[in-house]
């Protein structure tokens, strides 16, 4: 019968709130209505108590914290949720009250204090935020929650609203081990107290040289709930450049996989500001060994940070030259899920989303981490290098429903499947491709071939995700398609002036996701980060339908004839043949001191030599004009990259007998 008291005892106090405001006003009136002191209180005391004996008012327990929400809006509260947790001497995961709160603070022992406030009612407005905190002993704190609403942060919030048994991330192949929401949840708190244990404050740095496993989102989530500012590196990356960023960076602390130490360990004495390695699975020779750090830890509470406060780096691909770190703030996490995963995306918790992109790249991070996260979606996770094998492997056993890949992947999944239809490929609803425009016969073929759309998008380290995309519905292969929304784009000549229709021009952004900066670079962060707009360096045309076709990076492009020639456009002609399955474009001088193209072309089929050359000049010729045919064709096994599948063009740009 107690249950049954209770929601009629919360029924009355709901009827006698009604449509009050939520205000000073309100707490004044409860107060007095329904004082500490009366009967009323005194009853809802006893009912939480015996709520918890009897095991039907707070079924969950999560970091010293036991909740339960006994009523839903819509029940005997009317238009109330009536939420009640259990705490003692703990500081709660971080909310907003989207329509306001309204609680009671009931102490079981002691003279236990919510937030510096006394036994009673209190009301906060709508909007308000903070960490819920009892201090001074042991409390129950009943909420009542218009329409049941509140906005929880990262893992903590699928835990509050009873989803943390479900996987957040799996790791396709290898070992196959999974992390649930709440596991995510317990392991990132206890980072804070892993951090404490070892002398790592608040804004030191952690670099992460760790692969794409479970322990990746513990490791950069915790930091971030720390106050550390952890810092994703390419795993791929020699060991020098990983020596010049952690000296750049003046990171505290490294975390890197296992597998990966035996290229890290000779350069570890020379980081002066390196103090504690942390090995992830596997050997750990003389430094920490992660798990059992992670396990010896006691939980912590999340620090309080602004959403204009520097969270994490990011290092830039080196598409053009050494990396340089991107520093972002907490907001441009959220911001990419509120703009390209829930308006492009769609991204929704029945999916499952796998990321060929690693998570230390831009491109990965969202697609692999912050967008499942955002909705308590699943992510598939891959340690291993994303071959066309293996991603079929992921799409056979994980099912994604979302795959993230780029151009380079996609033609060689093409070329590998033949005419079969990979298994998984029926469980795909969408398939995103970003890193590199995406030839249009690649797009077309993928659509064919599998059924599936492939939304071509355009990002950034700097801007975190792509903010020029295709879309369900409004996707035309061979174009960059339009501006995320959310985002604004102009394209712009070399005085700064808006191009016309048809014109080309580099494009500029602005949007919620940009970073602050780059890390000791200060010329470069002004020429690139120009207040309002931040420079791409990409130059685009525009299409009188508000397309945009990608023309190739600024430094890419050049003259022919005395006409403006996008490497790119020269590119996907040749790959629209059936016998090419890569090409970059270059210029080269000729007799006469004159740029023309250049052209590195990998085959899939034919005999490379004279006569393929030729007939690939024909081709291009007929599909984008005769000025604009590649002077020189060198057949090569491969094309030099960047591990987000990024042609390194520069590094084809040698003098004609250097190749």
């Amino acid at each position: 019968m107690s249950e049954q008291a209770f929601r009629d005892l919360v029924a009355k106090i709901a009827t006698r709130i009604g449509d009050r405001p939520l205000d000073d006003g309100l707490a004044t009136f409860l107060n007095d209505s329904f004082p500490k002191d009366g009967a009323d209180f005194a009853e809802l005391r006893d009912l939480c108590a015996e709520g918890e004996a009897g095991g039907w008012l707070m079924q969950r327990e999560h970091g010293g914290i036991k909740f339960g929400r006994p009523v839903k809006p819509g029940a005997e509260a009317g238009r109330f949720s009536v939420d009640v947790v259990r705490m003692r001497d703990v500081k709660g995961p971080h909310h907003v009250h989207t329509t306001g709160e309204i609680g009671a603070i009931m102490p079981i022992e002691g003279a236990a204090k919510f937030d510096g406030m006394p036994e009673g009612w209190y009301v906060y407005p709508p909007g308000s935020d903070h960490h819920p905190t009892v201090s001074d002993g042991d409390a129950y704190v009943l909420y009542f929650l218009p329409e049941g609403q509140i906005e929880q942060a990262g893992e903590d919030r699928h835990v509050a609203r009873g989803i943390g048994d479900k996987t957040a991330f799996l790791e396709s192949g290898g070992k196959g081990r999974t992390i649930t929401y709440a596991g995510l949840a317990d392991a990132t708190d206890r980072m804070v107290g892993l951090y404490r244990r070892h002398g790592i404050r608040r804004e030191d740095r952690a670099v992460m040289i760790v692969l794409d496993t479970v322990e990746f989102p513990v490791v950069f989530w915790g930091s971030l709930k720390a106050g550390v500012i952890p810092i994703p590196v390419n795993t791929l990356l020699s060991a020098d450049l990983f020596l010049a960023i952690l000296r750049d960076a003046r990171a505290k602390a490294l975390f890197v996989s296992a597998e990966l130490l035996e290229a890290v360990a000779p350069i570890l004495d020379e980081a002066p500001d390196l103090a504690s390695v942390f090995v992830i699975g596997g050997e750990t020779g003389p430094h920490l060994d992660f798990a059992a750090e992670l396990a010896a830890s006691e939980p912590g509470p999340t620090v309080e940070a602004s959403p204009d406060e520097c969270a994490f780096w990011l290092y830039s691909s080196g598409s053009t030259g050494l990396p340089k770190g991107v520093r972002h703030v907490h907001s441009s996490l959220k911001a990419t899920a509120d703009t390209y995963a829930a308006q492009v995306l769609k991204i929704a918790e029945t999916d499952t989303v796998y990321s060929a992109a690693k998570l230390f790249f831009a491109y990965g991070l969202g697609n692999g981490m912050t967008f499942p996260m955002s909705v308590g979606a699943t992510a598939a996770l891959l340690a291993g290098r994303p071959t066309p094998d293996s991603v079929f492997g992921v799409l056979e056993t994980a099912r994604p429903t979302v795959f993230c890949g780029v151009p380079t992947l996609y033609a060689a999944m093409l070329a590998a499947m033949g005419e079969a239809r990979p298994a998984g490929c029926d469980a795909l609803r969408i398939c995103v491709s970003a890193g590199e425009a995406l030839p249009e016969e690649v797009g077309s073929r993928w659509k064919a071939r599998t059924g599936v759309d492939i939304l071509d998008g355009v990002g950034s380290t700097e801007m975190l995700h792509i903010f020029l995309s295709n879309a369900e519905g409004d996707l035309c292969y061979g174009t960059s398609g339009r501006a995320v929304p959310g985002y604004q784009l102009r394209l712009v000549d070399e005085e700064g002036r808006d191009v016309d229709v048809g014109g080309i021009g580099e494009l500029l952004v602005h949007g919620p996701s940009a970073a602050e900066g780059y890390w000791n670079q200060r010329d470069k962060t002004r020429s690139t980060f120009e207040g309002y707009w931040t420079r791409t360096g990409d130059k685009y045309e525009r299409r009188a339908d508000g397309r945009l076709v990608y023309c190739g990076r600024t430094d890419d492009m050049f003259k022919v004839s005395g006409i403006w020639v996008s490497p790119f456009e020269i590119e996907q002609a040749l790959v629209s043949h059936p016998d090419v399955l890569e090409a970059a474009v270059v210029p080269a001088d000729d007799e006469t001191g004159l740029e023309k193209p250049r052209a590195f072309v990998v085959l899939k089929s034919g005999t490379a030599g004279d006569a393929m050359a030729t007939t690939l000049r024909e081709h291009v010729k007929e599909r984008v004009g005769k000025w604009k045919y590649p002077r020189w064709i060198e057949f090569v096994d491969e094309l030099p990259k960047t591990a987000t599948g990024k042609i390194q063009r520069f590094k084809l740009r040698q003098p004609m007998g250097g190749a």
